[in-house]
């Protein structure tokens, strides 16, 4: 199976307001939730909190081959947020630090599996006058994935259904910012047995469509006081886990330009327990979608489910060897996750 974000490159904390209800609705009065399913491509951007080792490696110097990082006991994984009691932003700013501190060691403050640590490491100068750690750092992302709803009471939405991790480590990126941008999808690779199919678009860079509050296991949360990634979607209720069931659904996906269409989707199986981001397994019965992209791409994470009238849940991965067939969140275990 894989992830559904279509990877295109190597927080602060929100006051989050409570779901909406639909105003004058008797199932208001029962505290039923309504939410907007959205199912629009957007381009997401992420900046870690501090850097993340992505790799270590061995340095040549003086004929010599050495590696600062591994000697000093700085892993892949670590997330390095200080150089010498600086607050640390970005891989450009470590690299700055480095050329003006020269050879003096510097101290590091890194988190490890929850666990704080102090590390110190002496710099090396390499063969072409530049002072490196053998530390591959990174400190941003980006990619294509789409939005699954959106609360017009609280401004709140909901996108991909699973977190985002770093490509190297898949380790959760630790965030600091993040931010949406509108898309409009331009091409789709045809997902086949053994490759994933994507979306390919184009992100509108002129402004942000919404900020991000949260990357969690079961998906990417934000404001947007004024999103103009919606079209005339209407609220729906949510369901509540169990009630789910085997049979037709349908999903919304935007494979083309900004437009959002219904497939219908079977679901095949539901899971018992907490699966996170993997509750239920569900087959593109569509013949629409499956001649367009071969059934689910990597993109189309967050695209909602919809089954009786009500949101269940988002598509969240796609299986490798079978691309009509992919897994979903239920709704709930995303809304749990939003805070």
């Amino acid at each position: 199976m894989a992830f559904l974000l279509s990877i295109l490159l190597c927080s602060s904390a929100y006051c989050v307001p409570a779901l909406a209800t639909e105003p004058g609705s008797d199932d208001s009065q029962l505290g039923e939730t309504y939410l907007i399913p959205v199912g629009r491509a957007v381009g997401i951007k992420l900046f870690a909190r501090g850097v993340l080792v992505v790799a270590i490696s061995d340095l040549k110097s003086d004929g010599q081959t050495k590696s600062p990082a591994k000697d000093c006991g700085l892993k892949v994984g670590d997330i390095i947020s200080q150089v010498n009691e600086t607050d640390l932003e970005s891989t450009e700013q470590m690299q700055s630090f480095l050329q003006e501190n020269g050879e003096q060691p510097i101290r590091l403050a890194v988190a490890r599996n929850g666990r704080n640590l102090s590390i110190t490491i002496a710099p090396l100068r390499c063969a072409d006058g530049v002072w490196r750690l053998g530390a591959w750092i990174r400190d941003s992302m980006a990619g294509i994935g789409t939005i699954t709803f959106y609360d017009p009471q609280s401004g709140r939405f909901g996108a991909l259904g699973h977190g985002i991790t770093d490509v190297d480590t898949a380790m959760l990126m630790p965030l600091s910012s993040g931010a949406i941008m509108n898309t409009s999808v331009k091409a789709v690779k045809r997902g086949e047995s053994g490759s994933p199919g994507e979306l390919k678009g184009d992100f509108d860079l002129t402004q942000d469509a919404g900020q991000v509050y949260a990357n969690t296991a079961n998906g990417i949360f934000g404001t947007a006081e004024n999103p103009n990634f919606l079209t005339d979607q209407k609220a729906l209720p949510v369901a509540k886990n169990g009630e789910a069931e085997t049979g037709a659904a349908t999903i919304l996906a935007n494979i083309e330009g900004d437009t959002v269409t219904e497939y219908s989707v079977e679901i095949v199986k539901i899971y018992a327990g907490n699966q996170n981001s993997r509750n239920m397994l569900l087959r593109v019965t569509d013949q629409r979608l499956l001649d367009a992209a071969g059934g689910i791409v990597q993109g189309m994470s967050g695209s909602p489910i919809l089954q009786n009238g009500r949101l269940i849940g988002a598509v969240t991965h796609v299986l490798v060897n079978d691309p009509t067939q992919g897994y979903g969140i239920f709704i709930d275990n995303m809304l749990d996750a939003a805070g």
